[in-house]
């Protein structure tokens, strides 16, 4: 049985995943509709898998707060609990994360041999470059982008799929969240 892959994506609505603005954290559009089904979607066991880069991102945010900051939301700290992989030749152990191993190489190998070895699904929230490669290499079965209600054409940084290679998405779901916010699941193929 091959595990399924997921890369989930916050996202403004000009497609940036962060911004240098003073927005805040989810570019504070966050309600309580939102918060409760992201927690409903780490609800079932699954395994993390982050790229160095959003490993230590979110090393630096989380480790500091308390769990009532903002980023500390009930689902951020389930998705601390999961099993973690994180796809680094730089990072050395231990990791300041709970239950997180270094998993060295291309992140197409790690993710590839994941699939096939995990017995739950794989998610990953962020870790941009590494999905994009991720998707080239046919290994992301769902693309799920939260869109929040803002345009950051100023302030907006890390455009989502830049350099991302062309694809055809079919649209599994979609809701809307405390009126404003959108989730969409995609199944992502690669346009040829």
């Amino acid at each position: 049985m091959t595990a399924t892959y997921t890369f989930d994506v916050f996202s403004s609505l000009d497609g940036f995943a962060t911004h240098r603005g003073d927005w805040g954290g989810y570019w504070g559009k966050q309600g309580p509709e939102l918060i409760e089904h992201r927690l409903a979607l780490y609800s079932a066991e699954q395994r993390m898998v982050f790229g160095a880069g959003t490993y230590r991102t979110f090393v630096q945010l989380l480790a500091p707060s308390t769990d009532e900051s903002e980023v500390r939301d009930a689902w951020v700290t389930r998705m601390m609990s999961f099993p973690t992989t994180v796809v680094s030749s730089t990072l050395k152990a231990p990791l300041d994360w709970p239950d997180a191993t270094i998993a060295s190489g291309d992140a197409v190998d790690v993710v590839a041999r994941l699939k096939k070895e995990s017995e739950v699904p794989l998610r990953s929230h962020g870790s941009l470059s590494m999905n994009r490669a991720l998707m080239a290499a046919g290994l992301v079965d769902f693309v799920q982008v939260t869109i929040f209600p803002v345009i950051t054409g100023q302030t907006g940084t890390e455009p989502i799929f830049e350099r991302s290679a062309d694809f055809d998405l079919d649209l599994l779901e979609s809701r809307t969240l405390d009126g404003r916010t959108q989730e969409l699941t995609y199944r992502p193929t690669l346009h040829t």
